[in-house]
């Protein structure tokens, strides 16, 4: 693999840069995308659908202790990002020690809350009936693994921050072949049920913080940290945390989104309506992995143009990332508003011997997921600027806008709507609130964005 270093961000073609950045991103999200849709599939046929329930309702509470690191290591890139591009090599040192530290301390207190509290958060989160039991084992044996996938996530964006974006690829990948593997020998050999599902994803962790410790204490990495970069700085802690905690308040509202939507789904239709939305919830995952890799390349493209005051580049990055972003998406809403039930089909066992009640929540599932699919990936085409330019400002270290960019679609938009429009429209109006979020989002977006151009980049 040849040598990058990070001054590449500020020198090569800005189109070729953003391939060279975006594609291996993508590859990256691909296979995580991948992994989260096949393990759903493995589970749902192997163990059941009410199984992919329970691990819909474990996920808010994991992916937020993660989404700490992952607050962490991009409010850290950032300041890393921006830091080379000043030849600021010290402060970027500092940096790095300093997320280290902090996700070490944060993750494991919200661990530790967390199994304390376990039989309080996941009935809170939809876990009722018969979904609690099987969530509660996965949520236990997850919970372990989740300070090395919290600093994974954290080490990976400074792995991109640094302009190593095959390195970054490689460490998504890593976890979810390891899953994937691990779930053929757990569950169908060993037949562990929900047990070996979550020690699978919980191996998938270790091993690629494995690989991420191997790539900074190789020559791979210009980051060279001492026992002195641990120490936490106040300044640096404080510039981490408020670039941070637009990560994390994505996140945070992400999950009060899944609390919501699971119980208003319990109550429209029981466990298969939750299941539905699971379906629905992996999809949204694996269906948007190019856009969402074209917003990572972009990130330490307009932080090291930035913090080197390339600004001519900065504009045409963001110009090309949208243009790029929005080609995908629209491919991806073709794809999906063609073959919705297909997809749905994939995730419903048909191995003999199925209960009744198995049989109908089968039924109940490829009957309503199809119509709720189309509705939620409807404004698709358009997600391109939503998501490219809330990541411009937190690129460039502009944490307010960035905070209020990020909470537009779902704290602003979705939330009040998922709590309206059911009352008129019931299960249709859970739906529709996605699309309508969107929309929204995207035009106030859009015009945040045009006037920070004309304003700082022109």
């Amino acid at each position: 693999m040849a040598k990058v270093t990070s001054e590449e961000l500020g020198k090569e073609p800005i189109g070729k840069l953003l391939i060279k950045q975006a594609v291996p991103a993508s590859i990256g999200i691909l296979v995580m995308s991948l992994n989260v849709l096949v393990d759903s599939i493995f589970v749902g046929n192997w163990i059941g659908s009410i199984a992919i329930a329970a691990i819909n309702v474990v996920l808010p509470v994991s992916f937020f202790i993660a989404a700490l690191g992952m607050a962490i290591g991009i409010g850290g890139s950032s300041i890393i990002s921006r830091a080379l591009g000043a030849n600021n090599h010290e402060k970027a040192l500092k940096t790095f020690g300093n997320q280290i530290t902090l996700t070490l301390l944060v993750t494991v207190t919200m661990v530790a809350l967390g199994l304390y509290y376990v039989d309080n958060l996941i009935p809170a989160f939809g876990g009722k009936g018969s979904i609690f039991e099987p969530a509660k084992i996965y949520y236990t044996i997850i919970l372990y693994g989740v300070p090395f996938l919290a600093l994974c996530m954290m080490g990976n964006t400074v792995i991109r921050a640094e302009g190593k974006p095959k390195f970054a690829m490689i460490a998504m990948i890593i976890p979810s072949v390891g899953n994937l593997l691990m779930d053929y020998v757990f569950i169908y050999i060993f037949d562990w049920g929900m047990e070996g599902a979550a020690w699978a994803t919980t191996v998938g962790y270790l091993l690629c913080f494995g690989y991420i410790l191997y790539f900074f204490l190789s020559k791979n990495s210009e980051l060279k940290i001492s026992l002195s970069h641990f120490g936490l700085d106040p300044a640096i802690l404080r510039e981490i945390s408020s670039l941070g905690f637009v990560t994390l308040a994505r996140q945070a509202v992400t999950s009060i989104t899944y609390l919501l939507m699971n119980n208003i789904l319990f109550n429209l239709g029981g466990e298969p309506m939750v299941a539905v939305y699971a379906i629905i919830g992996r999809m949204l995952m694996f269906a948007l992995f190019p856009v969402f890799g074209v917003t990572q390349g972009f990130l330490p493209i307009a932080g090291y143009n930035y913090g080197a005051a390339y600004y001519d580049r900065v504009k045409e990055s963001i110009y090309t990332a949208i243009k790029y972003a929005a080609l995908v998406a629209t491919l991806v809403f073709v794809v999906l508003m063609i073959f919705p039930g297909e997809f749905a089909a994939l995730f419903l066992s048909n191995r003999p011997g199925l209960s009744p009640e198995e049989l109908a929540t089968n039924q109940f599932v490829l009957q309503h997921t199809p119509f709720a699919m189309r509705l939620v990936f409807a404004a698709t085409p358009i997600i391109a600027l939503q998501l490219i330019g809330a990541a411009y400002f937190q690129a460039v270290g502009k944490a307010i806008p960035a905070l209020l960019l990020t909470l537009t679609r779902q704290g602003f938009f979705f939330i009040p709507l998922i709590l309206l429009l059911p009352k008129f429209l019931q299960e249709t109006g859970v739906w529709l609130s996605f699309p309508i979020a969107d929309v929204l989002a995207t035009v106030v977006t859009g015009i945040y964005l045009g006037k920070e151009i004309k304003k700082e980049l022109t």
